[in-house]
């Protein structure tokens, strides 16, 4: 943000919006008025004479006065038609400083002293007026659509209130909070707050959802940096848009390099993709055995990758040119009601070991349910989770679960695909999955998309004979 810090915001901006609406009225009103009657007044002013009772009164009931005063209102209210309807953002940023202004002023953080009133008389006594000796430093910027309030930490007694401004922000600017960074500047420390007035707007269709440089672009301004934050947690009731969310996922990332299993209890949408695509499983007993695979091959990469060269101690996958693999399991919560307890327990272990060693190895899991009760996500498992979106109808309980009891209130909006999500910085905020056109044929996208990896493939390994190409090509069918 370079020294710029934003507008300082002062005692007298509590007013902000209606001193700015008079004031610019006053002028409007005044410069248009003036074209019309600016040479009949100028010409008293020359004349160094004001003007008569009859001439002032055969003026303002002329026709030319009151047609003069009617276009100048009209030209007055298309000024303010125009300005509020077309330059929202330099309005919105008018009534957001005023209300913050007003927050301070209400909660009174500011220190004020009793002033000494002179008077014209000076045997009589007047009341001591009280002056603000000291206003909290807030600065306030709007940037591109994001808002950035910045609040100077001074370590006095309205420290705890300033540095935790993030749920008066959202509701009283009805904005997302998207970050928030203690930063040290010139100036001082500050409290930096970064919110949305609009996040519907930075939603982006399935087409530009992307996976590359070891991270998934969800919306303009949220990706899943699967690389340092790995693993995905996904909660959503009926009819949330989950299973979309999940297609979409599973499409974005069979565009990249990576290698998806796709585990799905119930039988449903997910499992549709067996028909165009290999590794996706919904019986029981295949189901725990690719769980088990997954982990085996991860512990046998992480072997290998010391055995590499080049390797050194901090190196991932991505360093040594090697793919990601993703277990997408949904309705996580529907198959462990499905085993007993001594499959359930095995289960936990291999989920443990790959959320607990997947990341250096590149072994990423995403795990979708209705609702991530702790008794299916045992021994700190649910904590272990980075990235969490919760989509569609959630209790409160579930957001409980989901985002830790955060300082948050959740409101429904009756949009598909629209719930909360936590990207792995401890902040929560609206989110919008990827939106899909109506009628998008998943089988048939992902169904291209294999074929184009496949076709890749052979022309990188030209020495792959025919027999395996036409192996390989037999996983796909075409829809």
């Amino acid at each position: 943000m370079g020294l710029y810090y934003g507008r300082r915001i002062r005692p007298r901006d509590k007013s902000l919006v209606y001193r700015s609406f008079f004031f610019r009225l006053l002028l409007l009103f005044a410069s248009v008025f003036g074209l019309f009657h600016g040479r009949w007044l100028l010409g008293f002013y020359e004349s160094h004479r004001l003007p008569e009772r009859a001439e002032l009164k055969n003026w303002c009931c002329s026709w030319y006065f009151v047609a003069s005063i009617i276009v100048t209102v009209l030209v007055c209210c298309l000024y303010f038609y125009v300005r509020y309807h077309y330059f929202t953002d330099s309005v919105r940023r008018r009534q957001h400083i005023q209300k913050i202004a007003c927050m301070i002023l209400e909660n009174g953080w500011y220190e004020t002293e009793k002033g000494v009133q002179n008077s014209f008389f000076k045997d009589v006594s007047m009341p001591n007026k009280e002056r603000i000796v000291w206003f909290p430093r807030i600065y306030y910027r709007m940037k591109r659509g994001e808002l950035i309030v910045k609040t100077e930490i001074s370590m006095g007694k309205y420290q705890d209130q300033l540095s935790h401004l993030e749920k008066k922000l959202e509701s009283g600017l009805f904005c997302e909070l998207v970050d928030k960074e203690l930063r040290q500047g010139i100036r001082g420390t500050y409290v930096e707050y970064h919110l949305l007035y609009d996040m519907i707007v930075n939603r982006i269709g399935i087409e530009e959802v992307k996976a590359e440089a070891g991270r998934l672009r969800l919306m303009k301004n949220i990706w899943w940096e699967y690389d340092n934050l790995p693993h995905m947690l996904i909660a959503g009731g009926t009819g949330g848009g989950k299973t979309y969310f999940l297609l979409t996922i599973i499409y974005a990332l069979l565009q990249s390099s990576s290698k998806l299993v796709i585990l799905d209890p119930k039988n449903a949408d997910l499992a549709d993709l067996s028909s165009v695509m290999p590794d996706v499983y919904y019986r029981k007993e295949d189901m725990m055995l690719q769980v088990r695979k997954f982990c085996e091959e991860m512990q046998e990469c992480s072997d290998k990758m010391k055995q590499m060269p080049g390797y050194q101690t901090g190196n991932n996958y991505a360093v040594l040119g090697l793919p990601a693999h993703f277990l997408i399991f949904d309705e996580y919560v529907a198959f462990m009601e499905m085993l007993t307890s001594k499959e359930s327990t095995e289960l936990l272990s291999y989920l443990k070991k790959i959320i607990m060693l997947g990341r250096q190895a590149g072994f990423f899991l995403i795990l979708a349910c209705q609702r991530p009760d702790a008794k299916y996500l045992g021994d700190g498992i649910r904590d272990q989770f980075n990235f969490r979106v919760a989509l569609g109808r959630v209790s409160d309980t579930g957001y409980g679960m989901m985002f830790s009891d955060a300082d948050k209130e959740f409101f429904l909006k009756q949009i598909k695909g629209r719930g909360y999500a936590d990207a792995g910085k401890g902040v929560v905020s609206e989110f919008y999955a990827p939106l899909v056109p109506k009628g998008y044929d998943f089988l048939k996208a992902v169904s291209m998309v294999l074929k184009s990896r496949q076709k890749a493939v052979s022309l990188d390994k030209p020495e792959l004979n025919k027999k395996e190409m036409e192996e390989d090509k037999s996983l796909i069918k075409s829809v």
